[in-house]
């Protein structure tokens, strides 16, 4: 498991600390194991979650902005466990409403000894801070103006709120609240259809 995690890790453009491909391994393997008694992610296969979770994931490293991040409906705790395994020099705070994910993640930051993972069980609109964001993240929650709704008042004044999509999301877009710029860029994840994955970047006006 680990050669091939870190055979999918060298086709990403992206440099990781000397441990990534042993903790991203130790993820995969604790996710599956958890997965069979308390149902965290649909992804069954440990082989499929390599492509599925973590390079799905890391697919969005490079739009991150600034040191603390907010990864919104986190589940199982993707994209934030992999970012934050890959990026130790910034902040997540991973968020979701499901006891049993927040459990894992919690399990999985102790594990790794992830010092720059906070994980809170709350609902993305009850959750409380006091502070906001640089950036802040959600893979496959809601529609793009419920997500804004949800947590757009967690992005902080110059800040950026990433919505990972899979297909183009034409029909949210037409939806979208006129306080908001936004720009979509194609993702590329190896290992999946070319224009499958989308992420719409959104600002403040």
């Amino acid at each position: 498991m680990q050669a091939a995690i870190a055979n999918a890790l060298g086709e990403l453009e992206q440099t990781f600390p000397a441990d990534t491909a042993e903790k991203y391994t130790t993820l995969v393997n604790e996710l599956a194991r958890w997965n069979q008694r308390a149902n965290l992610t649909a992804i069954s296969r440990p082989g499929d979650m390599i492509t599925g979770h973590l390079l799905d994931s890391l697919s969005s490293r490079p739009l991150l902005h600034g040191l603390q991040i907010l990864d919104v409906g986190t589940g199982a705790g993707f994209p934030g466990l992999p970012l934050a395994i890959a990026e130790p020099g910034r902040s997540f705070v991973l968020i979701d409403s499901n006891n049993k994910k927040v459990m894992f993640v919690q399990h999985m930051a102790r594990l790794l000894d992830l010092g720059n993972v906070t994980a809170v069980k709350a609902r993305t609109e009850d959750y409380a801070p006091g502070n906001r964001f640089d950036t802040v993240i959600a893979r496959a929650v809601a529609a793009l103006p419920r997500l804004l709704e949800m947590a757009g008042h967690h992005v902080r004044e110059g800040g950026v709120f990433v919505a990972l999509k899979g297909r183009y999301p034409a029909a949210e877009l037409e939806q979208m609240p006129d306080t908001w710029n936004y720009n979509v860029t194609e993702i590329t994840v190896p290992g999946l259809d070319a224009g499958s994955r989308h992420a719409v970047l959104m600002r403040h006006k």
